[in-house]
């Protein structure tokens, strides 16, 4: 069965987090929080901040992740960068699955007893929360505003890029 389009998860809805309780979550897909130069300290700060209360599931984080890594590594290099992912999906998304085809009428129960199963997680994003951070030097803002305006695109809510340099907070 197809996986179900990432608007049914979108709203805030009663969380779920107990995994003890449940009989299997599929893991998250986030790989990194943490990539680039971890030790250097750079002097401007990007961050990517949601407008709107959501959850994003951890297939939309990693796929931020990557876009935003690769166009890093690709313009700036390892060494000019350290970009962390800042939410960790701790919510568990439920799905019921519907049995469809010929003698479904017969196999399925419809919504009775609508539990659900573990399908995926997701993080809880609240107003002007930060998603993604990139600190980096002055000559390299640029790319990483481009970088993260392109994870922004993976995201299901609109966000803004927030720029400190040195205390001094740019929108």
């Amino acid at each position: 069965m197809a996986r179900k389009p990432a608007s049914m998860y979108r709203r805030l809805e009663r969380p779920y987090t107990r995994r003890k309780y449940m009989g299997g979550v599929p893991g998250s897909k986030v790989v990194h929080y943490d990539m680039g130069n971890l030790t250097a300290e750079f002097p401007v700060t990007l961050t990517l901040v949601t407008k709107e209360p959501c959850q994003i599931r951890h297939t939309a984080l990693e796929a931020g992740r990557i876009t935003a890594n690769r166009y890093l590594m690709t313009n700036v290099g390892r060494l000019n960068f350290h970009m962390k992912l800042r939410v960790y999906p701790h919510q568990v998304l439920r799905e019921n699955k519907q049995a469809t085809g010929a003698g479904a009428d017969r196999v399925s129960s419809g919504m009775r007893h609508a539990f659900g199963k573990a399908v995926g997680t997701a993080a809880r994003v609240m107003a002007d929360q930060k998603v993604f951070s990139v600190s980096t030097t002055p000559q390299n803002v640029s790319h990483a505003k481009m970088a993260l305006k392109r994870a922004g695109h993976k995201l299901p809510t609109p966000a803004y890029i927030v720029v400190d340099k040195g205390g001094e907070l740019i929108k």
